[in-house]
């Protein structure tokens, strides 16, 4: 590891224990609080005291095994840092479903509504911490390979930091498990199926700047694995004009402009929705930059953690710091292990997907998340194994 991780790795630690000495008083409170006011007893909605502790140190909790969280994180991490997208929902589907804790937060709906709904908040902020951290490195790692569109990100950015602030003050404390779960499926099945249309004839016929850079990238380093020489930060993102109506851009040889305007008012409203449900918005950054910015894939990832990491940090802060929602600060650290990793081996492996294939990737994923917990929310059960 050289010093550019060490350094990272050194802020991320500083940045975990300044996090925890600030917010633990006001969080133990509020759980502590929560947890006096549910029933005493064993069986569902009900807390044993003598039981041992597990999530956030309740009596009876679901106990995280250590090590499902690094391989976890490490999952996490890759899939974010590999598709720019789909870290806060695979960050969601391990605590909400791997781990146990949705289940055993909708025990509390009739017995103890608060703790429910703070189990609900607790979750969306450990996401967002996953993908913060797997953002910074994603985004580092981008931008020193020339695929990070750097002017882009700082509006997508701005424009989110409003929304991210916004939204943890106006729903906090107020989301049910159930409902958390049903939202979560609803918005990632609309988004794997326009993403699904984006892969089809039809979606690919209007992208074909996209596709051009796409196919330049991918014969580059076709001539890289044939052992001839391709200068890889020399032909990535380089930007040839900033002006208040118009930002121009090359990749690979091909140009790109936007207006400033749309990726701050995309920022605000995508930041806004992926506070609510407590990820990271890459899932929504993805399809506003492929189709309304019309990116190849091969900047979207970079470019897109640019704009969570932003709005990550706000989110972050306003759910903690602001709302008091509690955290289990150690097993996060854990996961986050893994993210390191997987956000690290993301950027140098997505090279070698071609640019179709990151999309279907995506596609898969979100509509069988999607549907199963959109069904696991609503009717009380999902129709697919492992939600």
């Amino acid at each position: 590891m050289n010093g550019r991780w060490m350094v990272v790795l050194a802020v991320v630690l500083i940045a975990a224990f300044a996090t925890a000495m600030m917010a633990s008083p006001v969080e133990a409170g509020k759980l502590e609080d929560a947890i006096a006011k549910t029933p005493a007893g064993t069986g569902k909605g009900q807390i044993d005291s003598k039981a041992a502790p597990g999530f956030m140190g309740i009596p009876g909790a679901p106990k995280p095994n250590l090590l499902l969280g690094i391989l976890w994180g490490l999952w996490t991490g890759w899939i974010f840092s590999t598709v720019g997208a789909f870290g806060g929902i695979m960050a969601g589907v391990g605590h909400i479903t791997v781990f146990g804790l949705a289940d055993y937060g909708r025990t509390f709906k009739d017995t103890s509504p608060v703790l429910n709904k703070l189990l609900t908040d607790s979750i969306r902020t450990s996401n967002q911490y996953l993908v913060g951290l797997s953002a910074l490195i994603s985004s580092l790692t981008y931008y020193r390979m020339g695929r990070l569109v750097l002017p882009l990100g700082l509006f997508l950015a701005g424009g989110g930091i409003a929304g991210a602030y916004i939204i943890p003050l106006l729903t906090a404390g107020k989301i049910s498990l159930s409902a958390y779960i049903g939202y979560f499926g609803i918005i990632v099945l609309v988004i794997g199926c326009f993403l699904f249309y984006e892969t089809t004839e039809t979606g690919q016929k209007s992208k074909k700047a996209a596709k051009e850079a796409a196919a330049a990238f991918e014969r580059d380093h076709i001539k890289k694995a044939a052992g001839e020489k391709a200068d890889e930060a020399a032909r990535g993102v380089h930007v040839t004009q900033w002006a208040a109506s118009r930002i121009k851009f090359t990749f690979y040889g091909v140009e790109f402009s936007f207006n400033p305007i749309w990726p701050i008012i995309g920022g605000f409203v995508i930041a806004a929705i992926s506070s609510f449900i407590g990820v990271g918005g890459g899932f929504l950054y993805v399809p506003f930059l492929t189709s309304i910015a019309g990116l190849p894939m091969y900047v979207v990832a970079g470019t897109s953690a640019m704009g969570v990491l932003v709005s990550m940090i706000t989110s972050i802060f306003s759910y903690m710091f602001v709302k008091g929602v509690p955290v289990d600060l150690t097993f996060i650290g854990v996961e986050l292990i893994g993210i390191f990793v997987g956000s690290i081996v993301g950027p140098m492996t997505s090279k070698y997907i071609p640019d179709i294939w990151l999309k279907r990737i995506f596609v898969v994923l979100a509509v069988y998340v999607g549907v199963g917990y959109t069904t696991k929310g609503f009717l009380g059960y999902s129709i697919f194994p492992g939600m």
